[in-house]
């Protein structure tokens, strides 16, 4: 149950809450106004600025445009909140079936528009190649099998030749290649695909950073044992992983296992979380399917999976940007809710709340790990510690549970060891709203903080220094006390 005033939500006005909405059209989004008219009881001063993509020189971040080789979405429909978004990445699919519908002649017409789309934008495109090709005798859905090309003289050639042509085609914008996606219980296969199409992509474009995708366990030890014994560990550069969980928090231990079976084999290797995002209903199928999710848990779902990656320097992509029409289901993991047409309907509270992480978190932004604290709160938090400029920043959420409907603040004591802070301000990551501290709540001495009565929740929310925060003023509520 959600605890907000009820005269909170009604003295609202729609026009302006509905934001993005084309042409004139403005559908209503209810939980984008009810999180609006939420936020703990402190005075707010403003609202955290954001930043569109071109505005932002580097950063991890990216952003899911999957799909549209399979035509699941429209990139026209939602092109222009990608770069306002604040993603310097995004993921594209390469539609080998899409490009070469006829033997040896390619149509990278539609790929153009989304490769060179996202670039204009400031957006670094990266790609995944896959899936297979009807007229090669494979298969183009997710799920593909990789038999059909590694076993087939002409299905395996066609393959390399239409992988050249990809990356010699977008080789001036587009560095980084992943190849296929989930050929989960494939690793012999999937070994023989990695070894060929990463040394055409390396002949093609010396400077490429190649990505292994999400495989198994098992399946990724023997591909990393198929390039040892080839001699050819250094063809990847990345391990890609999608850390499906109904609570985020809990995938790190996974995680940190992978994290040292990959780098014993080689030290250069990295992790990339290529692919992760929670639904806003209730799904019956594909990940995190039979859970009562609604666009209240999925914004909390995706900043504390992106707050957890970002403490711990993975380069995180979040998945994804519109709704996709998959033949059997429109999935709602989308940061912009679409319909059956592939129409803009609104920009769920997710997409705010990832905007204003991409905003803030560029690479300006360094981690320092995860912080130790001492507190009487019966929850479990997490403390993700960085530094911007030489200051203190810190997020801190509750991280035991499945991420909650609750739009309600716990108050807790706590102090947080190894940080010092000299005029903090409080930021709700989800609305973006900026609060001052009263002085009388906290404390800073001994190179630790003393935080009381602090509000709470099972969402992220930031403690940075008043100077490093960039606001927007307008339309201020009236100011509330303790």
């Amino acid at each position: 149950m959600r605890k907000l005033a009820l005269g909170a939500l009604i003295g609202l006005s729609i026009s302006s809450l509905v934001m993005g909405a084309p042409q004139g059209k403005t559908y209503r989004s209810l939980t984008w106004e009810t999180f609006k008219a939420s936020g703990p009881e402190l005075k707010q001063i403003g609202w955290i600025a954001t930043r569109r993509a071109s505005e932002i020189e580097s950063s991890d971040w990216s952003i899911g445009c999957e799909t549209l080789d399979r035509d699941q979405a429209k990139f026209s429909v939602y092109k222009d909140y990608v770069g306002e978004l604040g993603a310097k990445h995004a993921r594209l699919q390469s539609g080998w079936a899409k490009c070469e519908k006829e033997k040896g002649v390619y149509d990278f017409a539609w790929l153009d528009e989304c490769v060179y789309g996202l670039d204009e934008q400031g957006v670094k495109p990266w790609i995944c190649l896959c899936y297979g090709n009807p007229i090669y005798k494979s298969t183009i859905h997710l799920g593909s099998t990789l038999a059909p090309i590694v076993h087939s003289e002409e299905g395996m050639a066609a393959w390399l030749k239409y992988v050249e042509a990809t990356v010699a085609r977008y080789k001036e914008v587009v560095r980084e290649w992943e190849i296929w996606n989930e050929p989960f219980g494939q690793g012999k296969d999937y070994s023989v695909l990695v070894l060929a199409t990463a040394e055409v992509i390396k002949r093609t474009q010396p400077d490429a950073v190649i990505l292994a995708t999400a495989i198994t366990d098992a399946d990724r030890t023997v591909v990393l044992e198929a390039l040892k014994t080839a001699a050819k560990l250094d063809l990847v550069d990345y391990w890609a992983y999608h850390p499906y969980a109904p609570n985020p928090d809990t995938s790190y231990a996974a995680v940190e296992r992978m994290k040292q079976e990959v780098t014993a084999y080689s030290p250069k290797y990295r992790l990339y979380q290529g692919e992760v995002g929670c639904p806003s209903i209730l799904e019956w199928t594909h990940a995190l399917a039979f859970y009562p999710w609604t666009e209240y848990s999925q914004a909390k779902w995706d900043l504390r999976r992106m707050a957890g990656d970002r403490v711990r320097s993975i380069p995180s992509n979040v998945f994804t940007i519109i709704d996709l029409k998959y033949p059997n289901m429109l999935q709602s993991f989308g940061l912009i809710r679409s319909n059956l047409l592939h129409e803009f309907i609104y920009k769920r509270p997710a997409y705010y709340a990832v905007q204003h992480m991409m905003s803030f978190f560029d690479d300006a932004v360094k981690s320092v790990g995860i912080l130790e604290y001492e507190s009487k709160s019966p929850r479990k938090l997490t403390i993700a510690g960085f530094e911007k400029a030489g200051t203190a920043v810190a997020l801190l959420w509750y991280s035991d549970q499945v991420p909650s409907d609750e739009l309600a603040w716990d108050r807790v004591d706590l102090t947080v060891k190894g940080v010092t802070f000299h005029d903090p301000v409080y930021v709700e990551m989800i609305t973006g709203k900026v609060f001052d501290l009263d002085k009388s709540a906290w404390k800073s001495e001994g190179g630790n903080t003393t935080l009381t009565q602090l509000p709470m929740w099972d969402s992220p929310m930031m403690l940075a220094e008043r100077a490093q925060v960039d606001l927007r003023k307008e339309g201020l509520p009236v100011s509330r006390s303790n």
